[in-house]
C-alpha cells in the first residue's frame, strides 16, 4: 500500500487544484494500491489531525478548477515551533499524524513560506514531495509558478480597461498588482498591458522621476498615463531608512497601501486628475489559464515519479522549459527577486517605459 498525505498552504491561486489532480493521476495509473489523505486548510489539519479519505474520482473534473478542494490557511515559519493556545507543540504533532497514518508521503503545494516548513518537517525525518505554488513567481530554484501567469492574465486585463477611461478623461490611473517583496506580476502585466510606468519593490522610485515621465508624455500629446505599481514598491527616500526607522514611518502612515500614496504625491506636483484601480484577491481567483494548467499537470506528473521512485525532500520545478528537481535544502528561505539589470528591464526601458529609477 502506498499512502500519501497532501496539503496545500499559503495563499490560494489558479492550478492548485490542477497540480493535485497531476500527482493522483501519475500515481495511479502506475499503482493500483494508493491511498490519499488530503489534509484540511493547509498545516493546520496536519497538526489536527483533520483530514480526509480521497479516491482518483475525487480529482476528476477539477483541472479547470480554481481555489483548492482541501482548502488552505497561512501558518507562519516563525511560529511553527511556538506551541498553540492550548500548548501544543506544532512540529510534533504533525510528526505524530504522518506517522499514526504510516504516510510513505507528504505531498505540499505552496510558497514560500511554506517551503520553509516542508525543509523542516524534511529535517525532522518525514518524507516530502513539493511543488511551487505562488501567483509571485518569487520561488528560488525554478523559472516558473503556477499561479503566476493567471495572475499576470487578471492583472493585464484589469490595465487593458482602465486605457478606454484613461483615455477619455485625460487621467494618470495607477493600477496597484498583489507583490509585497517582488515585482514579477506588475513587471509581466505592466509590459503586457502598456504601462507607461512601472513600479517594482526591487527599483525604489523617485517621485521626480515618475513626475519627469508623467510630464514627458504631456508635452509629447499624450492625453493620460497608466502605472502599474506592485503593492510593495518603495520610494528611494523609505529605502535608505534602517527596517526600525521604516517600521515607524508606515505606522504613521495615513494611506491604506502604496497607490494612495503616490496619487497623493503627483497630485500635489502636477495639474492631472489621479484615480486608482487595485484589482486585489481578484488576481488569485478564477480558472487557471491554459499556460497553468500545462505547468501544473506537469509538475504534478513528476512529482508522482518522485514519489515512486522513493526520490524525497525535493521540490519539482522548471529550468529552461523542462521540468526538474531542486532539494528542499537549496529552496527553504530564498526568494528570486526581479534583477534591476536583467534584460526584460532594459528591453522595457528601451519602448519607454519609466521605472522612477533615473
Amino acid at each position: 500500500m502506498l499512502r500519501i498525505g497532501m496539503l496545500t498552504s499559503g495563499g490560494d491561486c489558479q492550478a492548485l487544484n490542477a497540480a493535485m489532480r497531476g500527482v493522483v493521476k501519475g500515481l495511479v495509473s502506475k499503482r493500483d494500491d494508493v491511498e490519499i489523505y488530503g489534509f484540511q486548510d493547509g498545516y493546520k489539519g496536519l497538526i489536527y489531525s483533520n483530514f480526509k479519505m480521497l479516491t482518483s474520482k475525487d480529482f476528476s473534473g477539477i483541472l479547470t478548477l480554481g481555489g483548492t478542494i482541501l482548502g488552505t490557511s497561512r501558518q507562519p515559519f516563525k511560529l511553527m515551533r511556538v506551541p498553540d493556545k492550548d500548548g501544543i507543540d506544532k512540529v510534533e504533532a504533525m510528526k505524530h499524524t504522518y506517522h499514526k497514518l504510516n504516510l510513505d508521503c507528504l505531498v505540499i503545494l505552496g510558497g514560500n513560506g511554506t517551503h520553509k516548513s516542508a525543509n523542516m518537517l524534511r529535517e525532522e525525518g518525514l518524507n516530502v514531495v513539493t511543488l511551487p505554488k505562488t501567483i509571485d513567481n518569487d520561488l528560488w530554484g525554478t523559472d516558473m509558478t503556477f499561479g503566476f501567469q493567471s495572475a499576470v492574465d487578471i492583472a493585464t486585463d484589469t490595465i487593458d480597461k482602465i486605457h478606454t477611461t484613461a483615455t477619455s478623461h485625460s487621467r494618470v490611473f495607477i493600477v496597484e498588482v498583489m507583490g509585497h517583496k517582488v515585482g514579477w506580476v506588475t513587471l509581466h502585466a505592466g509590459i503586457a498591458g502598456g504601462a507607461d510606468i512601472i513600479l517594482l519593490p526591487e527599483m525604489p522610485y523617485d517621485i521626480n522621476s515618475v513626475v519627469d515621465a508623467i510630464e514627458k508624455r504631456g508635452k509629447a500629446g499624450k492625453r493620460f498615463t497608466i502605472i502599474a505599481v506592485a503593492e510593495g514598491a518603495i520610494s528611494k527616500e523609505d529605502a535608505a531608512l534602517s527596517k526600525k526607522e521604516l517600521k515607524e514611518k508606515k505606522a504613521k502612515k495615513k494611506y491604506p497601501s502604496v497607490a494612495y500614496e503616490l496619487a497623493e504625491k503627483i497630485q500635489e506636483k502636477t495639474d492631472k486628475e489621479v484615480r486608482i484601480t487595485v484589482p486585489g484577491h481578484t488576481q488569485r481567483g478564477g480558472s487557471p489559464c491554459a499556460y497553468d494548467r500545462v505547468l501544473a499537470t506537469r509538475l504534478g506528473a513528476e512529482a508522482s515519479r518522485a514519489i515512486l521512485e522513493g526520490d524525497f525532500g525535493c521540490m519539482v520545478g522548471t529550468r529552461n522549459q523542462e521540468i526538474i528537481r531542486v532539494p528542499l535544502s537549496e529552496v527553504a528561505g530564498k526568494l528570486k527577486y526581479v534583477d534591476p539589470k536583467a534584460s526584460i528591464i532594459d528591453e522595457a526601458k528601451t519602448i519607454g517605459i519609466s521605472f522612477g529609477d533615473e
